[in-house]
């Protein structure tokens, strides 16, 4: 068999030893003689593989004690929602204990990229369903706004207008950690109001580097992209932002995070075998020597295709250089021709997924913890053969 060099954004390359281990297990997880598909979500032999998933991911992250891990399904996209209704909920909850019902809630977001754009949206969507409390979603950052109607910078924290607690009630910060489309990373955690949850979606460079999970009230992120394959969404939350589901507004119970808390992930069937991949791969960041070693390898990789692209004539960056991921590497070529040759040329080298978003065209490289680095390396001996044929 081949080896492909995957660079594809999500579902992404996992692992070979990963893939491995639960092909060995395949048939007979754990000496059930069953697989790990077969078996019910309630056994004993899955609870066990639940709970060691939750472990290993508390110590990787070094999750305080005042958190819970919820194993969602419906993908980021589906958390849009739920963190809207749950954290309104919650600043709903606040105001009737201080007896300040009916006051307007404010939902702050930094718009930096196609995905918290596409939260913003679903925020504003469903303004409308919310009960009791008027509720004004306000983009406190719109970096098409301020960056000449592109993505690609991420203006210092003095230039946002994040809205003052004192004076309104906000339910919460959001931002995307990561842009996966427009290869746009933030390089800091934004400082907000202690009053104020933070709210950040990781879905494509969770578990690429320590994060300090106790300035946030949610870390959450799709496993599709560096956690294993897709079907299972991380939730991280604070236990005091989990409210009962008759205060607030009316929302579907599988977006409940109470109720996600209240049966350890399992109000209804989960996806085991997605949640069991998930385990598996966390096992593997272990003996990679945790995140800060793992992040140690992911600058190399990112710095190195970064250099090849700075030093050229021939590609050239759309991003920043203080907000470039370290997990999507975005670039152009000079011409819409050469990015179809140099494309065509990768693929003939066994390179494949490097096509940018088709939302924004150009060359995309995904070079999630999986990826080895000499798979980058090869990347860039081809970029730089390329560009010596076309000088």
């Amino acid at each position: 068999m081949s080896y492909a060099l995957n660079f594809g954004a999500g579902p992404a390359k996992i692992p070979q030893p990963v893939l491995l281990k639960a092909q060995k297990e395949f048939l007979n997880v754990h000496g059930t003689g069953m697989s790990v598909m077969e078996l019910s979500h309630r056994s004993k032999p899955f609870g066990a593989i639940l709970e060691k998933t939750k472990k290993d991911l508390t110590d990787l992250m070094e999750i305080p004690s005042n958190y819970s891990i919820l194993f969602m399904q419906g993908g980021a996209t589906t958390e849009f929602a739920s963190v809207f209704y749950n954290l309104v909920a919650a600043k709903q909850d606040e105001l009737k204990k201080a007896g300040r019902e009916g006051e307007e809630i404010v939902v702050d977001y930094l718009v930096t990229g196609a995905w918290s754009s596409k939260a913003a949206q679903e925020a504003e969507r469903l303004v409308p369903t919310v009960i009791g409390n008027p509720v004004r979603v306000h983009r406190a950052l719109n970096v098409k706004a301020l960056n000449g109607g592109k993505f690609g910078a991420i203006p210092p924290q003095s230039e946002w207008q994040l809205t003052d607690p004192k004076k309104h009630n906000v339910a919460y910060v959001y931002y995307c950690d990561n842009e996966t489309v427009h290869g746009v990373e933030f390089q800091f955690i934004p400082e907000v109001d202690a009053s104020v949850p933070l709210v950040t979606d990781v879905s494509s460079n969770f578990l690429s580097r320590p994060i300090d999970v106790s300035k946030f009230g949610i870390v959450y992120g799709g496993a599709q992209k560096n956690l294993g394959p897709a079907g299972v969404t991380i939730v991280i939350v604070r236990n005091d932002l989990l409210v009962d589901i008759n205060i607030g507004p009316i929302r579907p119970l599988m977006l409940d995070f109470k109720t996600a808390a209240d049966n350890d992930s399992m109000y209804n069937t989960p996806p085991t075998f997605a949640i069991y991949m998930v385990g598996l791969t966390l096992e593997w960041l272990k003996d990679q020597g945790g995140l800060k070693a793992i992040g140690n390898v992911n600058d190399r990789k990112s710095e190195k295709l970064y250099k090849v692209i700075d030093e050229s004539k021939l590609y050239k960056s759309p991003v920043q250089p203080n907000c470039r991921s370290h997990m999507n590497v975005v670039f152009n070529l000079t011409t819409e021709e050469l990015e179809k040759e140099f494309l065509k040329g990768a693929e003939e080298r066994n390179m494949h997924q490097l096509k940018g978003h088709r939302s924004v065209g150009g060359v995309r490289a995904s070079i999630y913890n999986a990826l080895p680095e000499e798979d980058v390396d090869a990347l860039i001996e081809y970029m730089l053969e390329f560009e010596k044929n076309h000088s």
